[in-house]
């Protein structure tokens, strides 16, 4: 049975060391393993990401450092450590961050990348997924014309969405279930990228 997080907790992180610490490409990998599986051990996670359980342990443990994680006290015996998130998700807002820019753009670059790679599996998997969900699926964009509050008003709203059906979320594995990514983003440009 896995541990999971609390239902709709979500941490914001207002502290830049904190930030820069999450933006580590295997620690947000790990941090993601933990929220989408379950609680597991240093060893266990680096058999699924392909790096030595010295590694990972690392990286769990500045996880720790900064509240992402938690050793989950209630599992293992002996050296055999159990790792869980501690949120179910995690947001941080640019402007807390002031001149730290670069911060906030390590993590945003890692962030882009991951929404690549789900985008690229759900293409590559859409025949594998069962056929119920077949028309489950939906890509969508929009772009409107908006003041800063009403973009920030949105910003809320399409968070208020997602943080709704996370919290109704299943344990994986649930019969009849299939694993459903959705992503809501507001991103002010300057052009449309055509």
């Amino acid at each position: 049975m896995s541990t999971q997080p609390p239902v709709g907790s979500k941490v914001r992180v207002t502290d830049p060391q904190a930030l820069r610490a999450l933006s580590h490409p295997l620690r947000l990998r790990l941090l993601g393993l933990l929220r989408l599986e379950g609680a597991s051990t240093a060893t266990r996670l680096g058999e699924r990401v392909g790096e030595s359980s010295g590694a990972t342990s690392y990286h769990l443990r500045e996880l720790a450092r900064w509240g992402f994680v938690e050793e989950d006290a209630g599992r293992g015996t002996g050296r055999e450590r159990w790792w869980r998130a501690a949120h179910r998700s995690t947001s941080w807002d640019a402007g807390d961050f002031g001149d730290a820019r670069d911060v906030t753009d390590a993590l945003q670059a890692q962030v882009v990348g991951l929404r690549q790679r789900v985008y690229s599996a759900y293409l590559a998997q859409r025949d594998a997924v069962p056929a119920e969900f077949a028309d489950a699926g939906s890509l969508n964009d929009t772009a409107v014309v908006l003041r800063p509050e009403q973009a920030r008003a949105m910003a809320r709203e399409v968070a208020a969405v997602l943080d709704r059906w996370q919290a109704a979320s299943l344990p994986p594995g649930t019969p009849g279930t299939a694993l459903v990514a959705a992503f809501g983003d507001v991103m002010p440009l300057v052009d449309y990228p055509l």
